[in-house]
C-alpha cells in the first residue's frame, strides 16, 4: 500500500510539473490525501529546508529518520523556486525543518495555501539574531519575526555556538513526533555537540594564530556577520552589498568603493563563495591587486567527496582557507 501510495504521489508530481501548476495553485486538499500516517519502527519522514541544515538533521536523527533536502548542496537557497515536486514531499513529511529568520519566506506561501499534517520547526528559535545592515545583535527584548525576510541576517550557522542551539531543537522536535525513540535522539545530539564543542575550540585555535589587524574579510554577500563576532573578525565589506545573493548587480560606484576599500584596508586576499559565480570577484581581486581565495563554503554544503560535504567540513575547510589566505605575505 505505501508503495502504491509512493507511486501515485510521483506520477501526480510529474503531472504538476507538466502542467506548471504554481505554488499558491496546489490543492489543499490533495495534500491531505497524500500525506501519510505513521508507521510504527519505519523511519520519521523528514524534510530539511537546505543541504546545511540537512546535515544536522541526519547527525541528531541517525538511521531513525529519512531526511529529504530542498535546497541541494551548492545550491544558492537566496534564488530557491520550489517545484510542484518539492510541494509533494512536503506534504508526506512528518517533520518540516526551516532556518527561519526570513532565509525561506516561500514556505510560508506554501503553509498558507496548503496547510500540511507535518510539525513545522524553525530552529533558529532560542538564537538572538543579529539585525540585518547591523554589526550588532537585536537587543535580547526585542522579539524577531522568524519568517520576515530582510530585518534579519539568516546565516546563523556560521558561528558553532548557534548550531549547538539549533542541535537542541532539531533533538527537541524528533522527540516530539516520535517519543519511543526520544532517547537515541538525545544520545545522537549530545554526540554530536561534543563533535561542535571541538570544532569551535579548533576555530579558535586556528584564528589565534593571525594577527588582529589581518582578521577582515570581503565577500561576495554579507554571510559572515555571525562568524566575525564570534571569532574575531571585520567584514569590511561584500560585492553585493546584501545578505542575498538575489541584489546581483551592483552598481560601478560601489564596485569602486570596494576596490578603494580594500586597497586602504591592505588586506591580501578577498574570498569567492560556493553558491555565487565568483566572475565578480575576480574582477574586483583583480583592479585591487589582491589574491582570490579560494571559494569558501557559505549557504550550501559542498558535493559529496569534497571537505565541505558535511557542516563540520565546511567549517574546518573554512577557517583553513581564511587563515592561509590572511597570511599571505605574514612576515
Amino acid at each position: 500500500m505505501a508503495k502504491e501510495t509512493f507511486q501515485v504521489s510521483r506520477r501526480l508530481a510529474h503531472i504538476l510539473l507538466a502542467l506548471g501548476i504554481t505554488l499558491l495553485t496546489f490543492p489543499p486538499e490533495l495534500m491531505s490525501v497524500m500525506a501519510q500516517s505513521p508507521t510504527p519502527g519505519a523511519p520519521l519522514q523528514v524534510v530539511a529546508s537546505f543541504s546545511i541544515l540537512g546535515d544536522l538533521v541526519k547527525n541528531v536523527g541517525g538511521e531513525a529518520v529519512e531526511v529529504t533536502t530542498l535546497i541541494g548542496p551548492g545550491i544558492d537557497a537566496h534564488t530557491y523556486d520550489p517545484a510542484p515536486a518539492d510541494l509533494v514531499v512536503l506534504g508526506e513529511a512528518e517533520v518540516i525543518f526551516e532556518n527561519g529568520l526570513g532565509f525561506e519566506p516561500w514556505l510560508d506561501q506554501f503553509f498558507a495555501s496548503t496547510q500540511p499534517p507535518g510539525a513545522r520547526v524553525v530552529v533558529t528559535e532560542g538564537i538572538t539574531p543579529r539585525a540585518a545592515g547591523e554589526d550588532h545583535a537585536v537587543d535580547a527584548g526585542q522579539e524577531a519575526n522568524a519568517s520576515e525576510p530582510g530585518q534579519f541576517d539568516p546565516h546563523v550557522w556560521h558561528d558553532v555556538a548557534n548550531v549547538i542551539v539549533m542541535v537542541g531543537n532539531i533533538r527537541d522536535a524528533l522527540a516530539r513526533a516520535d517519543p519511543n525513540r526520544a532517547e537515541l535522539y538525545e544520545a545522537n545530539a549530545a554526540a554530536y555537540v561534543a563533535e561542535l564543542e571541538a570544532l569551535d575550540t579548533s576555530i579558535r585555535q586556528q584564528v589565534g594564530t593571525l594577527p588582529e589587524e589581518r582578521r577582515k574579510l570581503i565577500t561576495s554577500h554579507d554571510t559572515f556577520g555571525y562568524f566575525a563576532a564570534a571569532y574575531g573578525f571585520e567584514v569590511l565589506g561584500t560585492a553585493l552589498g546584501s545578505l542575498s545573493t538575489e541584489a546581483g548587480d551592483p552598481s560601478a560606484q560601489d564596485i569602486v568603493l570596494l576596490i578603494t576599500e580594500i586597497e586602504d584596508a591592505g588586506v591580501p586576499a578577498i574570498f569567492a563563495e560556493n553558491v555565487a559565480n565568483p566572475d565578480l570577484m575576480e574582477s574586483i581581486a583583480a583592479e585591487a591587486g589582491v589574491e582570490l581565495a579560494p571559494p569558501l563554503y557559505t549557504d550550501a554544503l559542498g558535493p559529496l567527496g569534497s571537505p565541505g560535504e558535511t557542516y563540520i567540513g565546511m567549517m574546518k575547510s573554512n577557517v583553513i582557507t581564511i587563515v592561509d589566505a590572511l597570511s599571505g605575505g605574514q612576515g
